[in-house]
């Protein structure tokens, strides 16, 4: 068992090596961090969503900026579009699933706000649709896949894929590049007195 668990951790380190090694995917993580401080500089939020660990991980991501990542500063505005149980299975039973995201999104976006989906497979419909409305809306998108991007990389304004098939390695690397953008974030928000 021992060489199998320094397996796993040498395969998840490999995959985020060779992420870094790309400097074309590096260069989109840059401009998402561009983005995000430019909304939040005008008065802007994030909205995050994804389905299963996903879901968790958008919650996660939401947290880090509204509390903190490793500094105390003010709260940066930013929701988990997974958490709350009774809008999520009102749309669900009274609409449908696929409509779970895109329906808060048409309720709580704004012009120049984010929209951040995450799917390891970009496959997700509800993901999809919430894009969507996410663009007619005005708001800025940013897709976080894996494997081959899906359909979500047509549609998002930035695309930041894993290209691995190992949905575990593949939210490893996203997990991340969150906390990487948190921390860059933070970095550059006044600190509290």
């Amino acid at each position: 068992m021992r060489e199998e668990i320094i397996l796993k951790l040498k395969e998840s380190g490999e995959v985020k090596i060779a992420f870094a090694a790309d400097s074309a995917r590096v260069q989109v993580v840059r401009k998402v961090i561009d983005r995000i401080r430019e909304s939040f500089a005008s008065g802007g939020k994030i909205l995050i969503f994804g389905n299963g660990g996903s879901a968790a991980d958008a919650q996660h991501i939401a947290a880090e900026f509204i509390n903190r990542y490793a500094k105390d500063r003010k709260a940066l505005p930013a929701i988990a579009l997974t958490t709350d149980t009774s809008i999520l299975t009102s749309i669900g039973n009274d609409s449908s699933f696929e409509n779970i995201f895109s329906r808060q999104i048409e309720a709580l976006g704004s012009p120049g706000d984010i929209a951040w989906g995450i799917s390891t497979s970009g496959k997700s419909l509800n993901i999809v649709r919430a894009l969507e409305v996410a663009k007619s809306k005005g708001l800025v998108t940013i897709g976080f896949t894996g494997r081959e991007g899906g359909n979500m990389k047509d549609i998002v304004d930035y695309h930041v894929n894993v290209p691995v098939e190992s949905t575990a390695r593949i939210q490893e690397v996203q997990m991340t590049i969150s906390h990487i953008i948190c921390e860059l974030i933070e970095n550059n928000v006044a600190l509290r007195e």
